[in-house]
């Protein structure tokens, strides 16, 4: 069972910080360095300063963990951050605009009780780091707190949580945030306890899958279950759960972006020699010239619809070539994938890096892509290169040009829920849920 309980959040007092736009974050994996160190010089209390500490000033033998934890210290005592006097649940709405269609994602914050992935009603289905999840690890230690929503998407029932807690604060006034993408994020308080019950009753026989966070998901039960094994804690003591943003899977702001690669360390390769190699197993198309083709060619992708139709740039000769799998590439991914499910070799991700990198190309130990999700992005670092710094995943950049891309449709939310169920894990970032979860909205308290 999903077990969702209200919590008392620790939240910022704007009479204290000024403007909530001006103190909140984006979740830490998606925050570069120039993006890092605009949020420090947005206010002087943003919470950056948290969950992505630069370390600055460290006091010697500090880590930027600690120092942290000093920031949330002082933040408390000094009343910056205040606890909410009762337990509550956090209505959450984003409202964004894609592709000039404007959505509005209505959630919903609370705490859930951690099971561990495989043995209750709560599933991952993406592969973690154990880098990031140590990051993670004493960052939470360190600050005894969810510092960051994990974001939880969850199936089909009979009633809506989410129209019991929407009709609970219609007509109350938001607290509202706007991002430097332009979401407006939305957050109300509801202490109703019948409404909150009720949210949770519905909510009890449902699954949940983690959309996003699940380094933060798995550090979290690490947490439990090293205080449970240092100290006699009390039974459901707050570190028995964790800090959970719940939207429905029919909420027609559940918006998947895809995450297109532009890869790392390849030799140049001409768009024939790319269409020889991926001739076994795919019919490729030139599409053609130039860089200003990359829309069109992704708009090709989209309409196809197809998680094995995919869009290559070849640098060498400036080249788009459109490849579309082949019964042969399907029998190929099967042997390759022996003991995946259907849906997980029917991945486009899953086909790219299996089939087309490891196999067909022979990239089976290229370093980390750089991923990008719009296609100005994919022209632009086409065009430039791929700079010196760390991206927002924490790869260090080549300053080199990228001499081979790929256009890949995102998985979809019927995808996570079945390759979820079946106990699988897709590769590395093959949803991107958008808009990202602001840090800083509430935090949750381990003690």
């Amino acid at each position: 069972m999903a077990d969702i309980q209200a919590f008392r959040g620790l939240r910022f007092d704007l009479s204290k910080v000024g403007s909530l736009s001006e103190v909140v974050a984006p979740p830490y994996d998606v925050i570069g360095v120039k993006a890092r160190d605009a949020l420090y010089g947005k206010n002087e209390f943003n919470v950056v300063r948290l969950i992505l500490n630069r370390g600055d000033s460290l006091l010697p033998e500090q880590t930027v963990y600690e120092r942290a934890a000093e920031h949330l210290k002082n933040w408390k005592t000094d009343g910056v951050l205040k606890s909410d006097g009762v337990g509550a649940i956090y209505v959450y709405h984003q409202t964004f605009d894609v592709d000039g269609i404007e959505y509005t994602r209505r959630g919903f914050i609370s705490r859930v009780r951690i099971e561990p992935f495989g043995e209750g009603s709560i599933y991952p289905h993406e592969k973690t780091h154990s880098k990031a999840k140590e990051d993670r690890y004493r960052l939470m230690e360190a600050c005894n707190c969810n510092l960051s929503p994990i974001f939880g998407i969850y199936s089909n029932q009979e009633g809506s949580p989410q129209a019991i807690l929407d009709l609970a604060i219609e007509d109350r006034t938001p607290l509202t945030a706007i991002d430097d993408e332009g979401v407006r994020h939305e957050l109300w308080l509801v202490t109703d306890a019948n409404a909150i019950a009720a949210a949770a009753q519905l909510m009890g026989p449902t699954a949940i899958y983690i959309a996003d966070g699940h380094h933060r998901y798995e550090t979290a039960t690490s947490i439990r279950d090293s205080k449970r094994q240092r100290e006699a804690l009390e039974p459901d003591h707050p570190v028995d759960y964790t800090m959970i943003m719940c939207v429905s899977m029919d909420d027609p702001g559940l918006v998947v972006l895809p995450t297109h690669r532009l890869f790392r360390g390849v030799a140049p390769i001409s768009s024939a020699d790319l269409i020889d190699k991926l001739s076994g197993a795919f019919d490729c198309e030139i599409i053609g010239t130039g860089l200003a083709l990359a829309r069109d060619c992704w708009e090709g992708v989209q309409v196809e619809g197809e998680q094995s139709t995919m869009a290559f740039y070849c640098r060498k000769d400036d080249t788009w070539v459109l490849a579309r799998v082949r019964l042969e590439g399907v029998e190929l991914m099967e042997a390759l994938a022996g003991g995946k499910s259907e849906c997980w070799q029917g991945l486009g991700v899953a086909i790219l890096h299996q089939l087309v990198l490891g196999h067909l190309l022979g990239y089976a130990d290229l370093p980390s892509p750089r991923y990008v999700h719009g296609i100005e992005e994919v022209v632009e670092l086409l065009s430039s290169g791929d700079g010196s710094d760390r991206d927002a995943t924490g790869q260090q950049g080549t300053g080199e040009f990228f001499e081979l891309a790929c256009l890949v449709m995102p998985a979809t939310v019927t995808d996570v829920k079945s390759i979820s169920e079946s106990g699988e894990r897709m590769p590395a970032k093959s949803t991107y849920f958008y808009p990202k979860l602001l840090s800083g909205l509430v935090i949750n308290q381990l003690d």
